[in-house]
């Protein structure tokens, strides 16, 4: 079932589109936004544009925002958001800043990391005499014993609130739209699982509430008079229980209807393990994901309004706002994804490329090949590889691989790609993170699987004296300790049947692009999927 939105002319984004009706606009002033590589900043900086805001990004990584369609458009600073001599460079001449990171998913000690972060963000703005800040926090109940994720939420509102610059919190709980980590948890549990066995807090309260309405919340802030210093809960029109959220999804995306069975034999804990097995999203995120939908999440107040007014056709309803991210997701447009703003490799990690390797021993596998067709359709069929194309090779080395890296706590295959048919860097592939991008030459992806070391994978379309067309497959490895040194002494046997196979099947896919002119899906066996497909029954896909 797919839900169209008369209010916004064609070619828009029909999930994310901000009505500007009752917002001030930005009037060319300066809006610093930090987390513009994840998954709700790479979304508003647009909607900044939209409004007439000067945008200046602050990313580690100002590479990973290149390929935007917005890049041109935006000022982007080198700098990290817990530093506090980046900040001041950053802040200098802004009039609003926007707090969109956190350390959900780095490690067991994120909490620390979210307080430090904020606390020098704060005296960074107060310092640049910011005008305002704005931060999205996690909706949480009053006089409640909290979950990690979600009191390091309130804290980091707290710290923000009382840095001595006018602030907006906004308090938001599950977030609808394509590429969320909320929503992509709830989509894989109801189509995957026709049937459930599911804990008790599946009868708990959520107000859920659509991106587009986060969005215009986000954008309004910034215009707040300057005595408006508070949070704000934010919520959609429809308070439902995740029992109802399931059934509700199941009948939006035309699915039979699902059987739900809560116990009381499910904790938190063993519910993250299960949410781990059967989406993409990791343990790291899951469990404190899990963990805060113990707690009803229910809008006590609707306070923005006097200062964000509600949207004439109202604000998106739960079946509406599903209906719209299924679109994006069908047609391959989702603009940005939770994985996007997770990563393991550190920007002071060395490159494959540096000239003189810095960083000890580098092993190297090499592999090259002639292939009868052309550098286009060689690097088509380079630039779609993994997610449901799988990765030309064996396919089951790579899915227990898969497993064994979820097991050992690492994201595995199962987070896919943004789009099937371009990436950008910052994307995430699987277990890989797209590291350079240079169109129809290379594309380089570091591993973040779990490993006793560095790894990337370098596939490069190249050119021969004779002017033939050449793929070259590259694999690095920098071992930490003698255990990293194990690890690839002990897999180097295997690179002939993963890396060889995987040099064969991508030249043989090139030369059938080559010849049908579409190019191919690499659909490898999949004996989980097959039982799960017998399970569920087409009419689930």
């Amino acid at each position: 079932m797919a839900l169209t939105d008369d209010d916004h002319p064609a070619g828009t984004d029909d999930e994310a589109q901000v009505s500007t009706e009752g917002l001030s606009p930005g009037r060319g002033r300066i809006a610093l936004v930090t987390g513009a590589t994840g998954y709700i900043g790479g979304r508003l900086v647009p909607e900044l544009l939209a409004a007439g805001w000067r945008v200046r990004a602050l990313a580690r990584r100002p590479e990973a925002l290149a390929d935007r369609p917005w890049s041109d458009d935006i000022e982007v600073v080198r700098g990290d958001a817990g530093d506090l001599a980046g900040l001041r460079r950053a802040m200098d001449g802004v009039h609003v800043a926007y707090y969109l990171v956190h350390a959900l998913g780095t490690g067991s000690r994120f909490e620390s990391t979210d307080r430090r972060t904020a606390i020098v963000f704060g005296q960074a703005a107060r310092e640049a005499r910011i005008r305002r800040i704005v931060y999205l926090g996690g909706l949480y109940p009053e006089g409640e014993v909290l979950s990690r994720h979600l009191d390091s939420r309130k804290e980091v509102g707290e710290i923000l609130l009382a840095s001595g610059v006018p602030t907006t919190v906004l308090r938001a709980a599950v977030i609808l739209g394509s590429g969320s980590a909320s929503f992509e948890m709830l989509r894989y549990l109801t189509e995957r699982l026709p049937v459930m066995i599911t804990p008790r807090w599946v009868f708990n309260r959520i107000q859920p509430i659509a991106i587009r309405d986060v969005l215009r919340y986000l954008v309004g802030s910034a215009t707040m008079p300057d005595d408006v210093h508070r949070s704000f809960d934010i919520g959609g029109p429809d308070v439902l229980t995740y029992k109802d959220m399931m059934v509700r999804y199941a009948a939006v995306a035309g699915l039979p209807k699902r059987i739900i069975v809560p116990v009381n034999v499910l904790t938190p804990n063993l519910s993250s393990h299960w949410v781990g097995v059967v989406t993409p999203v990791p343990n790291s995120i899951a469990r404190p994901l899990v963990e805060s939908l113990v707690h009803e999440v229910v809008c006590k107040e609707h306070d923005i309004a006097a200062y964000v007014p509600d949207p004439a056709e109202g604000l998106v309803g739960f079946d509406r706002a599903v209906g719209l991210a299924l679109t994006r997701i069908g047609e391959a447009d989702v603009a940005t994804r939770w994985a996007s703003a997770s990563t393991v490799g550190a920007p002071s990690d060395p490159m494959p490329s540096d000239p003189d390797w810095a960083g000890g021993s580098l092993f190297v596998d090499e592999r090259k090949s002639v292939v009868a067709a052309s550098k286009a359709s060689l690097w088509a069929v380079v630039e779609g590889i993994g997610g449901e194309n799988g990765w030309y090779s064996w396919a089951l080395a790579w899915q227990v691989r898969g497993v064994l890296d979820r097991v050992w706590g690492g994201p595995g295959l199962r987070r896919g790609r943004r789009s099937p048919f371009d990436l950008r860097v910052g994307d995430a592939v699987d277990w890989w993170r797209v590291e350079d991008v240079q169109d129809t030459r290379l594309l380089r992806l570091r591993a973040e699987m779990r490993l006793p070391g560095l790894a990337w994978l370098d596939l490069a379309v190249e050119e021969d004296e004779q002017g033939r067309t050449v793929f070259k497959q590259t694999a690095y490895f920098h071992p930490r300790g003698l255990l990293g040194q194990l690890y690839w002494w002990s897999v180097t046997p295997f690179h002939g049947v993963v890396f060889g196979g995987m040099q064969r099947n991508i030249a043989r896919a090139a030369e059938e692009f080559e010849r049908t002119g579409s190019p191919p899906r690499w659909q490898p066996s999949n004996p989980v999927r097959k039982v799960a497909d017998a399970i569920s029954g087409p009419a689930d896909r």
